[in-house]
């Protein structure tokens, strides 16, 4: 077992959080959000230069995404067999190749292609860093840690368009993925030097391993499945929002997209409190309780939603965004407790158990924002969202009342 790694394990435990590899963790699960939608202000200018149309570069985007839920449950279980470390590596180093490929691509199908390998290498980051903070710590310090890395999830996809905005405008589109290259490959140097091998420090001694011995035990765990359903129901009434807001705020109520904008900006604060909240409280009242306080502040927030979309519409979008902010909050609170639940139902199967749970996430998030757009297309009140959202917290609650169980 690697001395470095029984430092990091034992250390966390006994004294305080080892921030230098906490930042390796964010910088690495940070890879597949910036790439998701760095590109997005070069979508008109790649569609011009590549011959093709916005739709279907649009898929540049959505296809992404779709691969790095995917690949989640591919780097998982893999690093359970192979490692941690060699499989964060490869995946990095292949989001980095597949970013250079993408430069020298002349159409729009080999573009989406790059695009994929990008976002299976990408989900490494994600997934992996779960396992290896499962591994280093237990279940409850485990979530205080999740929330701090999670807030990498909400800061940096807000300044990714930004970027790419930039980058498009001085040097065009190409000098975007040159940028992805460049950061994903001194990431991935980074942990080549820094990134200790973490597999097994948390596993029962002569706990017996296997990909399909490993599902098996999952898929049979009523807890694990409860775990899921809060990670997965909890964080899609953000979809729910991310897929109606827009026509709620700009069509409906005949504001600006920018307005938009920085309201958007002004919520996620909400989940961010939450994620800070619950690395701070984690350890002390145990994830279970987290989890309880995050469904009880979202149940807060969609009635609030209900409240003001039936009778206060004159309101402006404060009726979408104040009870969006109490909602975020309470999915900041929840959220890194469900993902520790889940990957500390079976320590050996960290990595399996947190592929599951990230595809899980994304998988309805990606269907709630579909529904929730198609929802709202023809009303003219917010009201369909915010039943909607009624419906995914009530769903939320009575799986993991029902699933976990107090011992």
């Amino acid at each position: 077992m690697d001395n470095d790694a029984k430092r990091l394990r034992d250390e966390p435990r006994a004294t305080a959080t080892p921030w230098g590899l906490l930042l390796l963790l964010m910088a690495m699960t940070a890879i597949g959000p910036t790439t998701l939608n760095i590109v997005v202000p070069a979508l008109p200018e790649m569609a011009n230069r590549l011959a093709s149309d916005v739709a279907t570069i649009q898929l540049t985007v959505s296809v992404y995404l779709l691969a790095l839920a995917a690949g989640q449950l591919v780097m998982g279980p893999l690093s359970d067999r192979f490692g941690r470390r060699p499989v964060m590596l490869a995946g990095l180093a292949l989001t980095a190749a597949a970013s250079v490929l993408a430069i020298a691509m002349a159409s729009a199908g080999s573009l989406i292609l790059a695009r994929v390998l990008q976002a299976f290498g990408a989900s490494a980051g994600i997934v992996v860093s779960r396992a290896i903070i499962r591994d280093l710590f237990d279940r409850n310090r485990a979530a205080a840690v999740i929330g701090l890395v999670a807030t990498v999830m909400v800061v940096v996809p807000t300044l990714g368009p930004l970027i790419g905005g930039l980058l498009d405008t001085a040097f065009g589109w190409e000098s975007i993925f040159l940028f992805t290259a460049i950061t994903s490959a001194m990431v991935v140097t980074w942990a080549a030097f820094a990134l200790p091998e973490t597999r097994g420090l948390n596993a029962p001694p002569g706990a017996p391993q296997g990909f399909f011995r490993d599902l098996v035990a999952l898929t049979k765990s009523a807890k694990f499945a409860g775990y899921v359903c809060a990670g997965a129901f909890g964080s899609s009434t953000f979809f729910a929002f991310l897929g109606g807001g827009p026509h709620v705020i700009i069509t409906l109520m005949e504001r600006s997209s920018a307005e938009y904008g920085i309201w958007f900006a002004i919520s996620s604060v909400g989940y961010m409190a939450g994620n800070f909240g619950a690395s701070r409280l984690s350890t002390r009242f145990g994830i279970d309780r987290m989890i309880w306080w995050g469904i009880g502040m979202e149940v807060v927030g969609v009635i609030l939603a209900l409240a003001l979309a039936a009778y206060a519409m004159h309101w402006g979008p404060i009726i979408v965004f104040l009870p969006q902010l109490i909602i975020s909050f309470g999915n900041g609170l929840l959220l890194p407790g469900a993902i520790a639940g889940a990957v500390s139902v079976r320590p050996q199967a960290a990595g399996t158990a947190a592929g599951i749970t990230g595809f899980s996430q994304m998988a309805l998030g990606a269907a709630v924002t579909q529904y929730a757009g198609t929802l709202l297309a023809d009303s003219p009140t917010a009201v369909p969202l915010a039943m909607l959202m009624v419906a995914l917290v009530a769903a939320l609650a009575v799986g993991f009342a029902l699933l976990v169980r107090r011992p």
